[in-house]
């Protein structure tokens, strides 16, 4: 199994389990993503949690040695719709999204992550949009959104630069909502989550929800799909994944 979904407290938790490959997104997690929107809208869930297994990696984006085989603007869309899809359902979910970044977030992980309400990010997780380093624009809604959440020319230079940050310099850009130095931290937050009643974040959700709908957020994202797809069939995105994929291994 790729994924797990557990439920304890109201909490729904989905985590990524392929630490070997660093949690990178497969078609499996992506089928683990759409059941979670299915079942995080249980009016017994309060909240929803994002996450992975280990320490290393959060998420290291798509699985380059699946969607590698992807080589038209056509078979390209098809895979970015379907998870630009599923992470605009996360999004819109009427519960508040958390993700928990337990390590690297890169590429399409960084997507993920910015998908969510909030960034808990690990004090030695390094993240960051790379997909420039391949050639092609972000291309699962995240860009979108990260120029949605942050100040505009904080989002631009984390999109431009296709660089990884550290977690200090995550908080300072604004991507970061919290940094995390022990477990207890995370507690703490969810604690202060739960003082207030469910219904609550519901109505302050259903505002974000409703200020989305009006400025067409989900038409924007399916233009940045678009625009990813046409980019993924030239020439320099497949000369630079074949160069990451024989690339030697340190």
């Amino acid at each position: 199994m790729s994924y797990t979904i557990n439920l304890t407290d109201g909490i729904m938790t989905f985590t990524i389990d392929r630490p070997e490959i660093r949690n990178a997104i497969n078609i499996e997690v992506t089928e683990g993503l759409e059941k979670l929107v299915e079942r995080a809208k249980h009016p017994l869930v309060r909240m929803v949690i994002i996450t992975a297994s280990g320490k290393q990696a959060f998420c290291s984006g798509g699985d380059l040695s699946v969607f590698h085989t992807l080589r038209t603007e056509q078979q390209a869309y098809g895979m970015l719709k379907r998870v630009s899809d599923v992470l605009y359902s996360i999004k819109t979910l009427p519960v508040p999204v958390v993700a928990i970044v337990n390590g690297v977030a890169v590429g399409g992980g960084c997507e993920i992550a910015t998908a969510c309400d909030y960034r808990l990010v690990w004090d030695h997780a390094k993240c960051g949009f790379i997909q420039g380093t391949l050639a092609i624009t972000s291309g699962w809604g995240g860009g979108t959104y990260l120029l949605e959440n942050l100040q505009h020319d904080k989002a631009l230079k984390m999109l431009s630069e296709a660089k990884v940050y550290t977690a200090p310099e995550l908080k300072e850009l604004g991507w970061a909502s919290a940094i995390i130095h022990e477990e207890q931290d995370i507690e703490i937050f969810f604690e202060r989550m739960k003082n207030i009643h469910p219904d609550v974040h519901r109505a302050y959700k259903e505002m974000a929800i409703r200020k989305w709908q009006k400025t067409d957020l989900q038409e924007r994202v399916e233009q940045e799909v678009q625009r990813c797809a046409v980019l993924w069939e030239k020439d320099p995105h497949h000369d630079a994944v074949d160069r990451f994929l024989n690339k030697p291994k340190k």
